[in-house]
């Protein structure tokens, strides 16, 4: 008899999750419509063209955006955390304070995107292209960035602590505030007319390893290494 409660217990619970959505599986609503604040959390949203959407606030942690078009879309305050954005395309979307922390990123598409105060954090930006984006007060701690594009970005107290800059391309960035740049590896890095001289934790060796040039200008008590300006790769 208790047996038999038991089964019929389990069977009302079960049906009740299934009902009201209850649950982890539940939880997400893969098939709505792009709105503000909804939960795309873990969804297969690849290969597809959204741009203009409205997703500000929306959970898209570990979603699928691979190859996914959601250029000048809105984003603020979203939550990417995780997500995959390979090949991806942001560009031109509104993205303050959203989060793009661990997500996998190579080849993805921010140029010109307003993300002020957004997380980059042990994310993988691998020839991510950031060309004429504001980031300011951005956090790329621990970021990979090899061979990144930065060109023209406002990068105003921009957090670089510990992320991998090697070949990447900031030539022509805004460097306002005080960056910081402590830990970074900066093999290659293009700094040629960039103005660091504010930046935070920079070193020598790092500057060693860097591609300036004369219009390069370094925090106090760094110099001009006699490598530069570097031979062409």
């Amino acid at each position: 008899m208790r047996t038999i409660m038991s089964l019929a217990f389990v069977l009302v619970v079960s049906t009740a999750a299934s009902t009201y959505g209850c649950g982890a599986a539940a939880a997400a609503d893969c098939g709505s419509m792009a709105s503000p604040g909804l939960d795309w959390s873990e969804c297969n949203k690849k290969s597809i063209i959204i741009p203009g959407s409205n997703l500000e606030g929306a959970n898209l942690t570990g979603t699928d955006f691979n190859a996914t078009d959601l250029g000048n879309s809105n984003v603020n305050s979203a939550n990417f955390e995780k997500a995959s954005l390979m090949r991806a395309s942001l560009a031109g979307a509104k993205a303050e304070n959203a989060n793009f922390s661990r997500v996998e990123a190579y080849r993805s598409n921010f140029t010109n995107v307003s993300a002020d105060g957004a997380s980059f954090a042990s994310a993988e930006f691998q020839r991510g292209d950031f060309s004429g984006a504001s980031l300011k007060k951005a956090n790329f701690e621990k970021a990979e960035l090899g061979r990144a594009n930065f060109q023209k970005a406002v990068l105003t107290d921009a957090r670089f602590f510990l992320a991998n800059l090697s070949r990447a391309d900031l030539t022509g960035a805004t460097m306002g505030g005080k960056p910081v740049f402590e830990g970074a590896f900066m093999f290659r890095t293009r700094i040629e007319g960039v103005d660091l001289s504010a930046a935070q934790g920079l070193q020598q060796s790092q500057i060693d390893l860097a591609c300036g040039d004369t219009s390069t200008r370094l925090p106090a008590g760094l110099s001009t290494p006699g490598s530069w300006p570097c031979t062409a790769d």
